[in-house]
């Protein structure tokens, strides 16, 4: 792990996973799986293809109902709660296909997930001028993220890792106070790298962050705790200098040249 990634104080627990399992047609996805996200933490998820991470994800934002378990969300038990009422008590993913609007623009983008946080549910249909005020915020996020000078360009119109900070930049407008990030690498040049990583280090000093990503030495450089998952069960927890020297993940993932 980086020297420069001090695991937080706080002993809050943000999200507890208890004995968590889910199958598919008899085939168990995830096995008896318990996972605690503590409060202003980054915390990866990793693991060889098919270790179940993604499902974990679907478990945790409720897109999957876990077949045995239990789910805890601020000390609130969230595991029959339907996944649109965990994303408003602060559970918010990102994708690992970026998932913007690409004819919109990127203030389009912000402004709409912005909406979302309304409770008048007919909001979204009124007049562009009546949605003008909540331009300042949008621009804010936007500035935020680094993309202050893309407001008025369509989505699609955005390089491939600008369109990856814009939708962070949708999540945070939904004011997430735990924010899943599903490889947010993923597809992305040593510049959109580094662009992503810097931005995650800024918007995890004010939230938790749970993030499946391939990518090692990212892993290293943010995570303050690291889960290692193989066939849907936890292989090992820790810090990443821990992690390295553990010779049941070096067999199972990071290959014997991280030995």
């Amino acid at each position: 792990m980086s020297a420069s990634v001090q695991t937080p104080s706080s002993g809050d627990v943000t999200l507890r996973m208890e004995n968590l399992s889910k199958n598919f047609r008899g085939f168990a996805a995830v096995k008896n799986l318990t996972l605690e996200i503590y409060r202003g933490s980054i915390h990866a998820l990793i693991g060889p293809n098919g270790a179940g991470k993604t499902t974990v994800f679907n478990l945790a934002t409720k897109f999957l109902q876990p077949s045995g378990g239990r789910i805890y969300f601020n000390g609130r038990d969230i595991t029959d709660t339907p996944p649109e009422a965990v994303a408003r008590m602060g559970m918010v993913r990102s994708f690992q296909i970026s998932a913007v609007f690409g004819q919109l623009t990127a203030l389009e983008n912000v402004r709409m997930a912005l909406q979302r946080n309304r409770n008048d549910s007919f909001y979204f249909w009124r007049s562009d001028k009546a949605l003008r005020n909540m331009d300042s915020r949008a621009r804010e996020l936007l500035a935020d993220v680094g993309l202050e000078g893309f407001a008025d360009k369509k989505a699609i119109e955005l390089p491939y890792g600008h369109r990856r900070v814009l939708e962070i930049a949708t999540t945070l407008a939904l004011d997430p106070e735990l924010l899943l990030l599903d490889e947010p690498m993923s597809g992305l040049g040593q510049e959109g790298v580094i662009r992503i990583t810097e931005l995650i280090k800024r918007v995890a000093a004010s939230r938790s962050v749970l993030m499946v990503e391939h990518n090692l030495s990212v892993v290293a450089d943010l995570s303050h705790r690291i889960t290692v998952l193989a066939r849907g069960e936890v292989l090992a927890d820790g810090t990443y200098a821990e992690l390295v020297k553990n010779p049941a993940v070096i067999e199972a993932y990071l290959g014997s040249d991280h030995g």
